[in-house]
């Protein structure tokens, strides 16, 4: 059943622009509502409305398509496991099935917080509240997104461990991603791998430049939002009080001791992981204060889907 709800990422400002507040309503898009607009089916305190530009208020009268404008809807989220294949768009010029066009009819219009690429899945989170999917996507934020990674060919881990420094690819530069080896098998290994930036296809053009190929992708997670036993195609929403919780962090918390990062920070390899992959004493010593028995009951009441890195190896 859906949850209902009157929170809201940020409070409403006194004057905002008309197709924004549309978009807020749940109608359809801003675009879309600039569109409206601009065909004349938007009457504004009783007069058709001709331009997106005009600012409204609370106490403004909107009618679009004969209907009066329900008021905004409070902020939600959901996880959502996003199958391999599908587009993370709502229309694709080349005809290709969208995410869109396999959620559940009961959901309210979404929109998504960063994306996946066609042949990724895993973790994808939807929001009906466009400021706090730009908040979330924002660098500043610091949201770790940790992610399983299958790969062709041997893997060297000194090459891996180096990837903390940053990498400098066709011009463009990678911040610090921190790689892991879990497994190597005979022709492909797989890796867990974190990153803040996220730049577009991020993880797949650093690891062709170390020379090797990606087969698998999956993001298992999204700061404290975990994939976790979620299959393909489930949809979940994130309860509000722990929504709540998680967007009044000042510093978003990510306690895996073997991948985190400090905004700001850069680790040296050698400080990072052994080689054979495992936390060092250093960072064994750091997890075991961070996990006393006050502060563990604290976060498992606040946040059951607290971002806990284990390094128990299960196969996807």
């Amino acid at each position: 059943m859906a949850q209902k709800s009157t929170f809201r990422f940020k409070e409403r400002a006194d004057t905002e622009r008309i197709a924004k507040r549309i978009a807020r309503a749940g109608i359809c898009s801003r675009r879309d509502a600039e569109s409206r607009i601009a065909e004349g089916r938007v009457y504004l305190n009783g007069e058709r409305l001709d331009t997106p530009a005009t600012l409204v208020t609370a106490d403004d009268v909107i009618h679009v398509d004969g209907k009066l404008l329900p008021n905004a809807e409070g902020t939600r989220l959901w996880r959502y496991y996003k199958p391999r294949g599908l587009v993370v768009s709502a229309r694709d010029e080349q005809g290709r099935e969208t995410i869109f066009d396999h959620l559940p009819e009961t959901m309210p219009r979404v929109i998504t917080v960063g994306r996946l690429d066609l042949d990724s899945e895993g973790l994808l989170l939807l929001t009906n509240d466009g400021e706090l999917a730009r908040h979330l996507e924002l660098p500043s934020t610091g949201w770790i997104r940790k992610y399983r990674v299958r790969v062709q060919g041997r893997v060297n881990e000194e090459e891996l461990a180096s990837l903390a420094d940053g990498i400098t690819i066709h011009g463009i530069h990678y911040d610090s991603l921190l790689a892991r080896l879990d497994k190597q098998l005979n022709s492909n290994a797989w890796l867990t791998v974190a990153i803040r930036e996220g730049k577009n296809r991020e993880i797949r053009r650093v690891m062709e430049a170390l020379g090797y190929r990606v087969s698998r992708l999956i993001r298992l997670s999204y700061g404290p939002f975990q994939l976790g036993t979620m299959e393909d195609g489930d949809v979940q929403e994130v309860k509000q009080g722990a929504l709540m919780d998680q967007l009044g962090m000042t510093e978003p918390e990510d306690r895996g001791p073997t991948l985190s990062l400090k905004r700001g920070q850069k680790r040296k390899p050698k400080r990072s992981f052994h080689k054979s992959g495992a936390p060092n004493a250093g960072q064994r010593k750091s997890a075991r204060s961070q996990s006393s028995a006050s502060k563990s009951d604290q976060r498992k009441a606040a946040r059951p889907q607290a971002d806990k890195f284990r390094s128990s190896r299960s196969k996807p």
